[in-house]
């Protein structure tokens, strides 16, 4: 059996964090150079992408795991 994870709330924690790096290079730093802004904008937006990726990954699991199941309890069970 997979070891579960809490694979979404550490998408949305890494996401959260480049926001925040966002932020910084938007108020603190300000490059004259845009690279740095384009990097955190990235960050967040493969962040969104990896949410909604994981989140139908975790849909579709839901799914299959009931046929499973009812696959096991149709064939008997051998001692």
């Amino acid at each position: 059996m997979p070891l579960r994870t809490r694979d979404t709330r550490t998408i949305l924690v890494g996401t959260a964090l480049w926001a925040i790096a966002l932020a910084v290079v938007l108020l603190v730093v300000r490059p004259a150079d845009p690279r740095p802004v384009w990097v955190c904008v990235a960050g967040i937006g493969l962040g969104l992408f990896g949410v909604l990726y994981i989140r139908r990954r975790d849909a579709r699991l839901r799914e299959s795991v009931p046929a499973a199941v009812e696959a096991d309890e149709s064939e008997p069970r051998r001692p």
